[in-house]
C-alpha cells in the first residue's frame, strides 16, 4: 500500500502538479516497469516541462532520454544513469530476460546512448552506468 501511495505521489509530481514552466527533478529513481514510465514521460514531454537529472536515474527511468526532447534535459554532477536489459518475474520470482522489452528500450533510446551502450556490449542483465564527464559531454549541464 505504501509503495502504491509513493508511486502515485511520484507520478503526480512527474505529471505536472505545478507550474508548466517548472522543471521536474529526477534525484533518486530506481526504475520499475517500462509501461508506466513510458506513459509518464510522454505526458511530461507533452507538458513542455524541462527535466533535471540530479542523481540516480536507473532502469526504466532512463526512458526519459528517448521521450523528452534532448534540449529539455539537463544533468548535474550528481546525475547517474543506469542501463540494463528488461526482465519479467519468472515463476519462481527470479528475473527472466525479456527480449521484447529489451528491444523496446533499445528502440526508445537516442542514437548517442545506443552507441555508448553498444561499446559496452549492449543491454545486458548487469547494469552499466553513465555519469560524470562522459554524461556531461552528451547532455547539457544544468545551471
Amino acid at each position: 500500500m505504501r509503495l502504491r501511495a509513493g508511486l502515485a505521489a511520484a507520478l503526480l509530481a512527474l505529471l505536472g502538479a505545478g507550474n508548466a514552466d517548472a522543471a521536474v527533478r529526477i534525484a533518486n529513481d530506481k526504475g520499475g516497469q517500462i509501461g508506466p514510465y513510458l506513459d509518464s514521460f510522454v505526458n511530461l514531454r507533452n507538458s513542455g516541462r524541462h527535466v533535471i537529472i540530479d542523481g540516480p536515474c536507473l532502469s526504466a527511468c532512463t526512458i526519459v532520454l528517448g521521450v523528452v526532447p534532448r534540449e529539455r534535459i539537463c544533468v548535474t554532477r550528481r546525475a547517474q544513469l543506469g542501463f540494463h536489459a528488461a526482465w519479467n518475474p519468472g515463476r519462481n520470482g527470479r528475473p527472466v530476460l525479456s527480449r521484447e522489452g529489451t528491444q523496446a528500450l533499445w528502440d526508445i533510446y537516442p542514437g548517442e546512448i545506443r552507441a555508448w551502450l553498444k561499446k559496452r556490449g549492449g543491454l545486458k542483465p548487469k547494469m552499466v552506468f553513465l555519469s560524470g564527464p562522459e554524461l556531461m559531454s552528451m547532455y547539457r549541464v544544468c545551471n
